[in-house]
């Protein structure tokens, strides 16, 4: 129970409804417990009528009054039982409700690396499966809890009074329930963790799967694909069938022991009756009916522990998460404005999850409104700088200043928000076109969209659609072309106005003269602001203010564009060589 006690500060905010709730519930039960004394009442009248003792127009009365008094009671009973469930069960959904945003507030504010090394599948899984089966506990496993002791409390209350010694061999089969239930608890408890794994196993695979759809049918994977499937679905059935084999113990066993209750009644009741030790038939009339009022009760004892047992185990998988300290965290609240000026002053990093040094000793500094332009080949570490100046990674040695600050010292939300970052892989959302471009400014006029779609060179693409731009996008912008979702997340940066661009290779998929149309236009937009632009074409980096060349994480050029062709270097390789494949064309 140490993990579920995460939920007490729930429990506590929602504590008057639970409360009601009690309170429902014990009136609820007392309520349908004057059934079975309503029926010794019955049994006792007839035995009244049958030896003469009570005359037929009273037989007839305490009949009638006996049977209301039944009736009565349950359909009380059967308006407080519903009261209960609308109640408790309905905190259980608030508890729901509040875990899984407390859950995904802290998935917004763990840092990249921790989605490097947890699969998607597995954070889906912890947010849906685990979270349901604590919602299990939090609801259902409190409500029947609290059921099964009034009833237990209640009903033996009754039971003793009417016949103490039928009552105590009634009650001996208890005991062997209460170990049978510890034991198996443990085993479920630990059966548990393994089938959520697999769960997550299952969530993940799929998920990649269907986001890789594509290529698994390049590929002609299909039936590769399948047979991997089947055999991590066999494994998890197996898992769940082994949980299945455990719980499906418990409710034999409850029936068994009840039975064994019933027949105790029956037999001792009767021979307590013989030797006169109770007056009426009626008591072991009573004593089956609460027995049997019992059974399902006693039954759900193994139900709660399993829901219990699995819920904790859930618990555990989602606290795990939750008690991650985010590495990036915003050091103050503090307003910060924005001017735009970066300095790298020696800085070093390495990724935790590959050891790989990205960045190894970079200096280099941008004045507000001037533009900067990244050349390098593959993996020489220039998304790294993009990355580190919207301080998704924290520096390892060195120091990283944005106007005159270092940039851990900035308030965060402040530094984001003055950012506008397109992705080498641009990332739409399932939504329709405007509202991805709207992402980057919510309250945005459809006037500003079209604009905004207009510098990106991307508005005859979206007119050319039959729903224009509330054209709803496939997952992860599928629908559109390489080249058009780069504009998009384009258009989607500069609506938003930011004090800093960054654009990271965001115009590989687009062809040279859209380019150079797009180039223009970022021109007039970027006056004021600071500009990086990540390209492996000259053509994008040649008006830039300053241009540096990357290679194995450390600045091995720099300078304009007239002084790096003029210089024997990378730069000017790369710059005759592609146009020379310009003039090939």
């Amino acid at each position: 129970m140490k993990e579920l006690r995460h939920l007490n500060k729930y429990f506590l905010k929602y504590k008057y409804k639970l409360i009601v709730g009690i309170i429902i519930t014990i009136i609820a039960r007392i309520f349908l417990l004057f059934t079975p004394r309503y029926v010794r009442k019955i049994f006792t009248a007839i035995e009244q009528a049958l030896d003469g003792t009570l005359t037929k127009e009273a037989f007839r009365s305490e009949l009638f009054i006996a049977i209301l008094y039944i009736v009565g009671a349950a359909v009380v009973a059967g308006i407080f039982t519903f009261l209960m469930r609308q109640t408790i069960i309905n905190v259980s959904r608030y508890i729901e409700y509040d875990l899984k945003n407390e859950i995904y507030q802290q998935y917004q504010r763990l840092s990249l690396n921790f989605y490097k090394k947890n699969r998607t599948g597995d954070l889906m899984n912890r947010i849906s499966e685990d979270v349901g089966r604590v919602r299990m506990y939090a609801g259902p496993a409190i409500m029947y809890s609290i059921n099964t002791i009034t009833l237990f409390v209640i009903a033996l209350i009754f039971m003793f009074n009417e016949a103490p010694m039928l009552t105590l061999y009634t009650v001996i089969p208890l005991p062997i329930l209460s170990v049978a239930i510890y034991k198996l608890s443990r085993e479920i408890h630990k059966r548990s963790t393994i089938v959520q794994e697999y769960l997550s196993k299952l969530s993940t695979f799929t998920q990649e799967s269907f986001s890789g759809i594509a290529i698994i049918k390049s590929y002609g994977l299909e039936l590769q694909t399948a047979t991997n499937f089947t055999e991590l679905s066999n494994d998890s059935r197996d898992k769940q069938l082994s949980l299945v084999k455990v719980s499906a113990l418990f409710f034999p066993m409850m029936i068994l022991l009840i039975g064994v209750s019933n027949l105790m009644v029956i037999y001792i009741g009767g021979l307590q009756y013989i030797n006169g030790e109770i007056e009426s038939l009626g008591t072991i009339a009573e004593f089956i009916i609460y027995v049997n009022m019992l059974t399902w009760p006693v039954a759900t004892v193994g139900w709660v522990t399993s829901i219990v047992q699995q819920a904790e185990a859930s618990q555990k998988r989602i606290n795990e998460f939750l008690k991650i300290e985010s590495e990036i965290q915003n050091p103050t609240q503090e307003p910060f404005h924005i001017v735009g000026d970066i300095a790298f002053n020696n800085v070093s990093f390495t990724y935790d999850d590959t050891n790989i040094q990205a960045l190894k000793d970079v200096s280099f500094k941008v004045n507000h409104g001037e533009t900067l332009a990244i050349i390098g080949k593959t993996g020489s570490g220039k998304s790294t700088i993009l990355d580190l100046i919207g301080r998704l990674y924290d520096i390892d040695s060195g120091t990283l200043l944005i106007d005159e600050n270092p940039v851990n010292l900035i308030n965060l939300n402040d530094l984001r928000t003055n950012l506008g970052y397109v992705p080498q892989d641009a990332f739409l959302f399932s939504d329709t076109i405007k509202n991805n471009i709207k992402f980057g400014k919510e309250d945005a006029t459809d006037e500003e969209v079209i604009q905004a779609a207009k510098y990106a060179q991307v508005h005859k693409n979206i007119m050319g659609f039959k729903n224009g731009y509330d054209t709803i996008l496939g997952e992860r912008g599928i629908t559109l072309s390489g080249g058009q979702k780069q504009r998009i997340s384009i258009a989607r940066a500069i609506i938003k106005d930011p004090k800093i661009l960054l654009f990271d290779d965001c115009l590989s998929a687009v062809d040279t003269e859209t380019e150079e149309k797009i180039l223009k236009n970022l021109n007039k937009l970027t006056s004021g602001k600071t500009t990086i632009i990540v390209s492996h074409r000259i053509s994008a980096a040649k008006n830039a203010d300053k241009i540096i060349v990357l290679d194995n994480g450390k600045i091995i050029e720099s300078g304009t564009h007239e002084t790096l062709i003029n210089t024997d270097g990378y730069y000017k390789d790369l710059y005759l060589k592609q146009l020379s494949e310009s003039d090939a064309k």
